[in-house]
Protein backbone atom coordinates (compact mmCIF):
# COMPACT_ATOMS: atom_id res chain seq x y z
CA UNK A 1 0.00 0.00 0.00
CA UNK A 2 2.73 2.30 1.08
CA UNK A 3 4.15 1.63 -2.13
CA UNK A 4 1.24 2.53 -4.30
CA UNK A 5 1.09 5.50 -2.40
CA UNK A 6 4.51 7.11 -3.19
CA UNK A 7 3.20 5.83 -7.14
CA UNK A 8 0.61 7.87 -7.39
CA UNK A 9 2.56 10.69 -5.27
CA UNK A 10 5.26 10.39 -8.04
CA UNK A 11 2.98 10.50 -11.02
CA UNK A 12 1.07 13.46 -9.56
CA UNK A 13 3.93 15.40 -9.14
CA UNK A 14 5.21 14.65 -12.44
CA UNK A 15 2.29 15.39 -14.36
CA UNK A 16 3.12 19.12 -14.33
CA UNK A 17 1.72 22.60 -13.56
CA UNK A 18 -1.83 22.54 -12.59
CA UNK A 19 -5.04 24.33 -13.88
CA UNK A 20 -4.51 27.13 -11.63
CA UNK A 21 -0.54 27.75 -12.58
CA UNK A 22 -1.24 27.17 -16.34
CA UNK A 23 -4.02 30.13 -15.80
CA UNK A 24 -1.25 32.26 -13.70
CA UNK A 25 0.87 31.54 -17.25
CA UNK A 26 -1.63 32.18 -19.57
CA UNK A 27 -2.81 35.62 -18.11
CA UNK A 28 1.08 36.32 -18.36
CA UNK A 29 1.38 38.98 -21.03
CA UNK A 30 4.21 38.84 -23.46
CA UNK A 31 6.35 41.83 -24.58
CA UNK A 32 5.88 42.92 -28.37
CA UNK A 33 8.97 42.67 -30.17
CA UNK A 34 8.15 45.65 -32.44
CA UNK A 35 8.29 48.00 -29.08
CA UNK A 36 10.76 46.50 -27.59
CA UNK A 37 12.50 47.56 -30.87
CA UNK A 38 11.18 50.68 -30.99
CA UNK A 39 12.21 51.50 -27.67
CA UNK A 40 15.86 50.72 -28.23
CA UNK A 41 15.97 52.84 -31.03
CA UNK A 42 14.54 55.69 -29.03
CA UNK A 43 17.15 55.10 -26.15
CA UNK A 44 19.98 55.05 -29.14
CA UNK A 45 18.26 58.41 -30.91
CA UNK A 46 18.16 60.12 -27.51
CA UNK A 47 21.95 59.40 -26.79
CA UNK A 48 23.23 60.58 -30.10
CA UNK A 49 21.01 63.83 -28.76
CA UNK A 50 22.76 64.06 -25.31
CA UNK A 51 26.18 63.59 -26.92
CA UNK A 52 24.86 66.79 -28.94
CA UNK A 53 24.05 68.46 -26.39
CA UNK A 54 27.96 67.61 -24.67
CA UNK A 55 29.36 68.52 -27.79
CA UNK A 56 27.63 72.03 -28.66
CA UNK A 57 28.18 72.84 -24.62
CA UNK A 58 32.04 72.01 -25.04
CA UNK A 59 31.92 74.62 -28.26
CA UNK A 60 30.37 77.26 -26.51
CA UNK A 61 32.21 77.53 -24.13
CA UNK A 62 35.58 77.45 -26.14
CA UNK A 63 34.35 79.89 -27.98
CA UNK A 64 33.19 82.15 -25.40
CA UNK A 65 35.95 81.59 -23.14
CA UNK A 66 38.53 82.80 -26.30
CA UNK A 67 35.81 85.46 -27.46
CA UNK A 68 37.22 85.22 -30.52
CA UNK A 69 33.48 83.94 -31.74
CA UNK A 70 30.83 85.25 -29.92
CA UNK A 71 27.49 84.57 -32.32
CA UNK A 72 29.07 80.91 -32.85
CA UNK A 73 28.82 80.52 -28.72
CA UNK A 74 25.22 81.97 -29.19
CA UNK A 75 24.58 79.93 -32.24
CA UNK A 76 26.45 76.68 -29.80
CA UNK A 77 23.47 77.36 -27.23
CA UNK A 78 20.79 77.35 -29.34
CA UNK A 79 21.79 73.93 -30.75
CA UNK A 80 21.93 72.83 -27.18
CA UNK A 81 18.13 74.28 -26.73
CA UNK A 82 16.61 71.90 -29.46
CA UNK A 83 19.26 69.05 -29.01
CA UNK A 84 17.52 68.87 -25.26
CA UNK A 85 13.80 69.50 -26.88
CA UNK A 86 14.99 66.09 -28.71
CA UNK A 87 16.05 64.16 -26.51
CA UNK A 88 12.73 64.84 -23.75
CA UNK A 89 10.51 64.43 -27.30
CA UNK A 90 11.99 60.69 -27.04
CA UNK A 91 10.68 59.88 -23.83
CA UNK A 92 6.98 60.70 -25.15
CA UNK A 93 6.32 62.90 -22.55
CA UNK A 94 2.28 63.59 -22.63
CA UNK A 95 2.74 67.27 -21.87
CA UNK A 96 5.83 67.75 -25.19
CA UNK A 97 3.46 65.59 -27.46
CA UNK A 98 0.17 67.83 -26.19
CA UNK A 99 1.74 70.98 -27.55
CA UNK A 100 3.48 69.70 -30.30
CA UNK A 101 1.56 67.43 -32.04
CA UNK A 102 4.39 67.50 -35.10
CA UNK A 103 6.57 65.35 -32.57
CA UNK A 104 4.11 62.64 -32.61
CA UNK A 105 4.69 61.95 -36.10
CA UNK A 106 7.77 60.22 -37.01
CA UNK A 107 8.89 62.21 -39.62
CA UNK A 108 8.44 65.66 -37.72
CA UNK A 109 10.32 64.02 -35.15
CA UNK A 110 13.38 62.99 -37.70
CA UNK A 111 13.30 66.88 -38.90
CA UNK A 112 13.96 68.40 -36.08
CA UNK A 113 16.74 65.71 -35.53
CA UNK A 114 18.65 66.31 -39.02
CA UNK A 115 17.89 70.02 -38.40
CA UNK A 116 20.24 69.69 -34.76
CA UNK A 117 22.34 67.51 -36.45
CA UNK A 118 23.40 70.30 -39.24
CA UNK A 119 23.72 72.88 -36.49
CA UNK A 120 26.13 70.54 -34.55
CA UNK A 121 28.15 70.20 -38.15
CA UNK A 122 27.67 73.86 -38.68
CA UNK A 123 31.14 76.29 -38.74
CA UNK A 124 33.63 73.32 -37.88
CA UNK A 125 37.32 74.36 -37.21
CA UNK A 126 39.07 74.22 -39.71
CA UNK A 127 42.35 75.05 -38.25
CA UNK A 128 43.59 71.73 -36.51
CA UNK A 129 43.74 73.38 -32.81
CA UNK A 130 40.32 71.65 -31.92
CA UNK A 131 40.74 68.08 -33.05
CA UNK A 132 39.21 66.10 -30.92
CA UNK A 133 36.09 68.04 -30.73
CA UNK A 134 36.05 68.14 -34.61
CA UNK A 135 36.14 64.63 -34.20
CA UNK A 136 33.11 64.28 -31.36
CA UNK A 137 30.89 67.00 -33.61
CA UNK A 138 31.48 64.60 -36.34
CA UNK A 139 30.35 61.16 -34.51
CA UNK A 140 27.60 63.32 -32.74
CA UNK A 141 26.48 64.92 -36.02
CA UNK A 142 26.37 61.75 -38.16
CA UNK A 143 24.83 59.89 -35.60
CA UNK A 144 21.66 61.90 -34.78
CA UNK A 145 21.44 62.83 -38.80
CA UNK A 146 21.36 58.30 -39.33
CA UNK A 147 18.32 58.79 -36.80
CA UNK A 148 16.82 61.20 -38.44
CA UNK A 149 17.05 60.18 -42.05
CA UNK A 150 15.32 56.72 -40.31
CA UNK A 151 13.02 58.60 -38.43
CA UNK A 152 11.52 60.40 -41.69
CA UNK A 153 11.88 56.84 -43.87
CA UNK A 154 9.41 55.76 -40.99
CA UNK A 155 7.04 58.31 -40.60
CA UNK A 156 6.75 58.03 -44.77
CA UNK A 157 5.98 54.40 -44.65
CA UNK A 158 3.50 54.93 -41.52
CA UNK A 159 5.40 52.59 -38.99
CA UNK A 160 4.99 55.15 -36.50
CA UNK A 161 1.69 54.71 -37.02
CA UNK A 162 1.86 50.77 -36.12
CA UNK A 163 3.38 51.60 -33.17
CA UNK A 164 0.91 53.76 -31.71
CA UNK A 165 -1.42 51.36 -32.73
CA UNK A 166 0.58 48.59 -31.18
CA UNK A 167 1.11 50.39 -27.63
CA UNK A 168 -2.41 51.44 -27.49
CA UNK A 169 -3.44 47.46 -28.01
CA UNK A 170 -0.25 46.77 -25.11
CA UNK A 171 -1.87 49.35 -22.83
CA UNK A 172 -5.27 47.78 -23.07
CA UNK A 173 -4.00 44.13 -22.79
CA UNK A 174 -2.11 44.99 -19.39
CA UNK A 175 -5.06 46.96 -18.10
CA UNK A 176 -7.49 43.62 -19.33
CA UNK A 177 -4.98 41.52 -17.17
CA UNK A 178 -5.02 43.72 -13.87
CA UNK A 179 -8.32 43.98 -14.21
CA UNK A 180 -8.61 40.09 -14.27
CA UNK A 181 -6.32 39.88 -11.42
CA UNK A 182 -8.29 42.12 -9.21
CA UNK A 183 -11.25 39.84 -10.60
CA UNK A 184 -9.59 36.17 -9.57
CA UNK A 185 -8.83 37.79 -6.05
CA UNK A 186 -11.96 38.66 -5.41
CA UNK A 187 -13.53 35.77 -6.17
CA UNK A 188 -11.16 34.03 -4.27
CA UNK A 189 -12.07 36.19 -1.54
CA UNK A 190 -15.85 35.75 -1.77
CA UNK A 191 -15.07 31.81 -2.02
CA UNK A 192 -13.34 31.66 1.47
CA UNK A 193 -16.09 33.82 2.88
CA UNK A 194 -18.90 31.17 1.95
CA UNK A 195 -16.62 28.54 3.33
CA UNK A 196 -15.98 30.38 6.50
CA UNK A 197 -19.69 30.82 7.05
CA UNK A 198 -20.75 27.88 5.79
CA UNK A 199 -18.49 26.26 7.97
CA UNK A 200 -19.43 28.30 11.18
CA UNK A 201 -23.16 27.64 9.92
CA UNK A 202 -22.64 23.23 10.81
CA UNK A 203 -20.89 24.09 14.00
CA UNK A 204 -23.77 25.87 15.03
Amino acid sequence: MSRNAEGEGSQRSNSGPGPGQMNGARVRARADPFLVVCRCFSVVTALAAILCIAVNVLSAIRSFKNGSDVFDGIFRCYAVLIAMFVAVAETEWGFIIKFWKVLEYWAGRGMLQIFVAVMTRAYPDTSGEKAELVLLQNIASYLLLACGVIYVISGILCIGFLKRARLKKEVSTEQAIKDLQVLKGTSVLGLLTTTHFLYSSCQI
